[in-house]
């Protein structure tokens, strides 16, 4: 097998992964079903990943780019926040590792402590350090930020875990937007 023919199969695999761990969480997803979605032998996820812990640490791996949503105002925040939440949901509907992490979390302490631990780095503390940079006390700016954070946390398991009942989207981001700013200004 060419090395090309590698990076093909394990992005082949790591997609599928993704689709079944987000749609069925860590405990009902077993090698040979992500082996059979993928049209690959088991054995390969065996050899690129170590076999299911490795595969899903390799399907887990997230990142949101929530940079834009710090540019500008504090009074326009909640719109720019709702707006890249409700296009990932969208643009990812089944193979957001994000969603992966969140559906693993009750059956895996260690994708539990990823979420966690991503989530405080990825979210909450920038979203911490922004509120502060607009004119906010450390105190006010954590306490506004936990609540934007669960708020959103809160959202995306009724939504997204325990139903998959997303809605409108532009429903969705007008009142997730003008949420999250009512909770940015206290």
């Amino acid at each position: 097998m060419t090395p090309r023919d590698a990076t093909t199969t394990k992005a082949r695999i790591l997609e599928n992964a993704r689709r079944e761990f987000a749609q069925h969480g860590y405990t009902a997803v077993t090698v040979k079903g992500v082996a059979d979605a993928a049209g690959v032998s088991p054995n390969l996820i065996t050899r690129y990943f170590g076999g299911k812990d490795g595969l899903f640490l390799a399907a887990a791996q997230v990142e949101i780019p929530v940079e834009n949503s710090f540019d500008g105002d504090r009074s326009g925040l909640g719109s720019r926040l709702a707006a890249n939440i409700v296009q990932r949901w969208f643009g990812q509907p089944e193979e957001d590792p994000l969603l992966v992490l969140h559906r693993a979390s009750g059956d895996r302490p260690e994708a539990a402590e990823a979420l966690a631990t991503f989530l405080d780095v990825h979210s909450l503390q920038p979203l911490r350090n922004y509120l502060r940079d607009s004119g906010l006390t450390d105190a006010e700016a954590f306490s506004r930020a936990a609540a934007i954070d669960a708020f959103v946390l809160g959202v995306t398991t009724r939504r997204r875990v325990l139903r998959s009942e997303l809605g409108d989207p532009a429903e969705l981001e007008a009142w997730m937007g003008a949420t999250i700013q009512r909770l940015a200004d206290g």
